[in-house]
């Protein structure tokens, strides 16, 4: 048996940016969950100057708490706009077929 240790996998390689690019394409809610996050984070490092008599750990916590909620209802939004539209927004009937687990109701 002999095997061919030649191949290259630079076909399947995708940079970064490309990568970025490509998630922006498919799925639109993923950049704005990545947005919303980059702006409490930053609004939240700003706000640390004037915290006042809050204990740091206590609003580092809070920020995490609001970034993360920011991106999970931003991926919630996502989802319920993709089954909103493969399932109510009336698909075409040979797309109805192929989300219909084999049961085709034309």
């Amino acid at each position: 048996m002999s095997s061919n240790t030649d191949v290259s996998l630079s076909s399947y390689a995708e940079d970064q940016g490309l990568k970025l690019v490509r998630k922006a394409e498919e799925t639109s809610f993923v950049p704005m969950g990545w947005a919303g996050f980059t702006a409490i984070v930053a609004c939240g490092s700003y706000k640390l100057k004037s915290r006042g008599s809050t204990k740091m750990s206590l609003h580092l916590i809070h920020m995490c708490v609001a970034a993360q909620g920011f991106v999970v209802g931003a991926m919630t939004v996502g989802v319920g706009h993709s089954l909103y539209k493969a399932f109510w927004a009336d698909p075409e009937p040979e797309k109805r077929c192929s989300l219909a687990l084999s049961t085709c109701f034309s």
